[in-house]
């Protein structure tokens, strides 16, 4: 495994897991390695009874800049998505117990659609978020094109999924996609504190009421195979192909 991703328990949360991108030098750029420990942590907070809760978080500036492009040029040689991102979203989006996420700066890909799956999001003043998926010449992953939608409506979901505008922490909060603002500083004080203040709560009851909230997760299941099946497709395609090609010459 690797110290990417940084798998932690707070001393003063021991009932929190936190699931901390640490490779602020490629602005936490996510690999398949990275994938893989992060599907096996929500998979073990799932089993175990002493986890309430995982938290997500970046670093200073950066919470994550998406998928690590020399991965993704793996990925578009194979035609595939990647069974390891795959796996770690059908753990996220079936994660059992509560998810929340800090945010600070930089969210681009699936830095951003990575929170339709959070309970809650902090986000800093200074946060942006961005899904050039189009501009890549592929399509929204992470059933973002089944949720967002829902959450915020369709033309700023258009707007985000689509057309790659970016949104600043305060148009996110607008949307639904986070819950508060705050200032950087504040990002993971904030954020663990409310992982904890749900960890403390009566687990069958906060697991009854998330269940009926979220629903039974089939039709995001579908929509996330559904949506690696077009993107597989995309990464052989010629313009996926030149589009990459322009991005790695910037």
């Amino acid at each position: 495994m690797t110290d990417d991703v940084l798998i932690e328990r707070p001393d003063a949360a021991p009932q929190v897991q936190v699931i901390r991108f640490n490779r602020p030098a490629k602005k936490n750029a996510i690999t398949r390695t990275m994938y893989a420990k992060m599907a096996q942590a929500l998979k073990s907070a799932d089993e175990s009874p002493w986890i309430r809760a995982t938290a997500f978080l970046g670093t200073e500036g950066c919470f994550s800049a998406g998928n690590d492009m020399v991965d993704f040029l793996a990925f578009a040689m194979g035609g595939s998505l990647g069974i390891e991102v795959l796996d770690f979203l059908h753990a996220l989006a079936g994660a059992q117990k509560p998810v929340v996420s800090g945010v600070d700066g930089l969210a681009i890909g699936i830095g951003t659609t990575i929170h339709l799956h959070c309970d809650l999001t902090i986000a800093s003043d200074r946060s942006v978020f961005r899904t050039p998926f189009v501009d890549l010449a592929l399509v929204p992953e992470a059933a973002s094109s089944l949720i967002a939608p829902r959450v915020m409506g369709h033309q700023r979901a258009f707007a985000l999924l689509v057309a790659g505008e970016p949104f600043s922490a305060a148009e996110a909060r607008e949307a639904g996609l986070i819950w508060r603002v705050t200032r950087p500083e504040e990002v993971e004080a904030e954020t663990l504190a409310l992982a904890a203040r749900l960890a403390a709560k009566p687990p069958e009851a906060l697991k009854i009421a998330r269940d009926l909230m979220r629903g039974s997760g089939e039709d995001v299941s579908g929509r996330i195979a559904r949506e690696a099946a077009h993107f597989g497709a995309q990464l052989k395609s010629d313009e996926a192909r030149a589009a990459f090609e322009a991005f790695m010459k910037r």
